[in-house]
């Protein structure tokens, strides 16, 4: 009553300020309908989604003991989310045996297991299209590709789906929301690379550059000029030019404000839903850890649900099942390490492979051509590996005998994150950070197993981790996006196949069928329905912040994804597959750790892809210390050292080509006539230093 009673005389004391400015209430008014009428045209129809009263929302844990307070007289009281929670609590726990002394005999999984029912689920509200029920409104209204400019009705699809279906929406719509704007500073960006694309100096002298370039293979390989890569360089500067470095800043701040903006809506919601209270603590014990755990004998009573549960044996049984699981992951870790590895051997071979083709072009664009195919084969590879560790993550799961379903989702989130971040980022991590660095210098490679390392193109790796970027980023996407939308319906023609062959019509199917045939003709969700929806979104994330430096238009390529994503989730959920039971949660899990620690590490690779992949440091050293008028005219020629082709291996290589008398290469090496030759030059070190502080600035900035 006490605070009822404050609560009242702050506000009152507001009203008497405000009344006392009027001023400043007409303009507060003003504001307000000026948001309202700017809205206006992207929020939804409430007189088909009337928003539900906040006090019908407020919920308390039942007793017998007070069952009067529960006595209430409202038709809709329970949603039919809530009934679909109820329903199915009951039946996962439901006896199958008249042994009493049988205490693990129940569930509705172990029926389905056992072939005395084919399939449990909600039944959906009605069909699309019969103009009654919530289902064809959500169709209409909400999943829609023309109200892709609408605002959803959560409250609605809380409802019909349950919280955390409708926490997942919530969050996929205010991440597509804010992707608006480091979308609209990444195409800046890049136009700014296409104005200023006929000033680069750097550019126009590699195309007027004459300069004689070393082998770039021990075998077959011929000199090659300087000017051959003139398409390359421009293109590269699109992607590495000034604006590169304000969006790399740019993007680590949105990074951190849209988490801390996500958690203060994402608690606005569970406030709002009435779930902020909910602990794994509350779940009752997942029917597959009671059945895994059926012969211990020792028990315990649980202190929260005071429900009687068998006794964890924690050192017997779940020690080993966690050894195992992690063992098992670093396992699949290194096979996906191997598949890397075997992409980039294609590389090299590909090398020299192409370097004995005559044709002038293919010469001049080897390297494009060996990024995109080695991307396109990572990408097929990632894709194989990525159904496989599926299927088998989760037995590994279950070999750790979690209790609750809400932990044993995190698991396996976990579980399977750390196999995609390997297999999805490890190519671009390699590309940015590894290739070309230890190659060493013509006359003196690193060398391993005999063979060169793989070099960077011309003008650095940049180019090509903006084409492994942008194959595996929208190639994912695409690839995804059908296969996610399309195979449901396979599994609905099959569905439709097994209700023919055991004597129904289709046209009773059609027509006259009644809603759970119907139903039954879809697809399953299934518990992990949503983990990979949500895996999809972080692994986008991870490319939108970890790598944006060097593809600044991956937030818009994500932006239009996700646009038509929302929508397709929605029609598939509502279309193609069955009703997937009503979850109660209050957060998205896991998943949100994983995206804070995704920020951090988003900080420290764009710090470091602008500091040693791309060219920006060593322009800024070179015309604030080397250049004469502070421009980078001679820029170029800076980069490039001399080797004398006398100190080749004639016996080991280039046997059959006519020898000038120097070479140039990349690096920052001495002239062969001096009396340091072919040892590290000053500018290597200054460069060197310059990228180490701006990796420190980066970082504190």
């Amino acid at each position: 009553m006490f605070l009822c009673f404050f609560q009242f005389e702050q506000i009152q004391e507001v009203h008497v300020h405000i009344s006392s400015l009027p001023v400043i209430g007409k303009v507060v008014k003003n504001v307000k309908s000026g948001i309202d009428r700017f809205n206006e045209p992207f929020t939804y129809d409430e007189s088909k989604f009337p928003p539900r009263d906040d006090q019908e929302d407020l919920t308390a844990i039942f007793s017998r003991d007070k069952e009067y307070l529960f006595d209430m007289d409202r038709p809709n009281f329970f949603t039919q989310s809530m009934r679909s929670r109820v329903i199915e609590f009951i039946l996962k726990r439901k006896r199958l045996s008249s042994d009493a002394l049988d205490d693990f005999a129940f569930g509705i999984e172990r029926a389905l297991n056992e072939g005395i029912y084919t399939a449990a689920y909600p039944l959906h509200d009605g069909y699309i299209g019969d103009g009654k029920g919530m289902r064809d409104v959500l169709s209409k209204e909400w999943a829609a590709i023309r109200k892709i400019h609408k605002f959803q009705p959560l409250d609605a699809v809380r409802d019909y789906f349950g919280v955390k279906v409708a926490l997942y929406f919530a969050w996929l719509g205010f991440y597509t929301n804010l992707l608006i704007f480091p979308s609209i500073i990444g195409i800046l960006c890049f136009c700014y690379g296409l104005i200023t694309f006929s000033t680069n100096v750097p550019s126009q002298e590699i195309c007027g550059s004459s300069a004689l370039m070393c082998p770039a293979c021990d075998h077959f390989c011929d000199y090659w000029t300087l000017n051959e890569t003139c398409l390359h360089s421009k293109i590269m500067y699109l992607f590495d030019n000034g604006s590169t470095v304000f969006f790399a800043i740019f993007m680590s701040i949105w990074a951190a404000l849209f988490l801390e903006f996500w958690k203060r809506y994402s608690l606005e919601l569970t406030h709002k839903w009435d779930t902020t209270d909910h602990t794994s603590e509350e779940e009752h014990p997942r029917p597959e850890y009671l059945e895994e755990l059926k012969n211990v004998d020792e028990t315990t009573i649980n202190v929260i649900t005071k429900t009687t549960e068998p006794k964890l044996p924690y050192w017997s049984r779940k020690i080993p099942g966690i050894v195992f699981s992690a063992s098992s992951v670093l396992m699949m870790v290194l096979v996906v390490l191997a598949a890397i590895m075997g992409v980039i051997l294609y590389r090299m071979s590909m090398i020299l492979a192409l370097s004995t083709v005559d044709e002038e072009n293919i010469q001049a664009n080897a390297s494009l051509f060996i990024s995109t195919t080695g991307a396109a084969i990572n990408l097929v590879c990632i894709m194989i590996v990525n159904q496989i560790y599926s299927y088998f993550a989760v037995y590994l799961t279950e070999w750790e005998l979690i209790r609750t379903q809400t932990e044993f989702d995190d698991s396996l989130s976990l579980k399977i994150y750390v196999l995609q971040f390997v297999n999805y980022y490890g190519s671009i991590f390699y590309v940015a950070f590894f290739k070309g660095q230890f190659v060493g210098y013509p006359g003196d490679y690193n060398r391993i197993f005999g063979y060169r390392q793989e070099e960077c193109s011309p003008g650095g790796c940049l180019m090509e981790l903006m084409v492994q970027l942008a194959i595996i980023f929208v190639g994912k996407q695409f690839i995804l996006g059908i296969v996610e939308y399309y195979l449901p319906m396979f599994w609905k023609l099959y569905q439709a196949f097994k209700l023919i062959t055991a004597g129904i019509s289709a046209d009773t199917l059609k027509k006259k069928a009644p809603q759970w045939v119907r139903d039954f003709q879809l697809a399953e969700w299934g518990s992990q329905g949503l983990f990979y929806e949500y895996l999809e979104m972080v692994i986008q994330y991870g490319f939108v912040t970890i790598f944006v430096s060097a593809f600044p238009l991956a937030p818009f390529f994500a932006l239009l994804n996700n646009i038509f994503e929302l929508r397709l989730d929605a029609k598939k959920l509502l279309v193609h597959h069955r009703r997937p039971v009503a979850v109660r949660v209050k957060d998205i899990g896991v998943w949100l750790q994983i995206m804070e620690a995704l920020g951090r590490i988003s900080v420290f690779t764009n710090a470091l892809i602008i500091a040693f992949t791309s060219e920006f440091i060593p322009k800024l050293v070179f015309m604030y210390g080397y250049s004469q008028d502070g421009s980078l005219r001679g820029y170029t020629n800076f980069t490039l050292a001399h080797f004398n082709t006398d100190d080749f291996d004639y016996q080991k290589s280039y046997l059959d080509i006519k020898h000038p008398e120097f070479c140039r290469y990349f690096d920052y090496r001495e002239h062969p006539e001096n009396e340091r030759a072919y040892k590290l030059t000053d500018a290597y070190w200054h460069v060197l230093a310059a990228r180490l502080a701006f990796v420190i600035i980066f970082q504190v900035s």
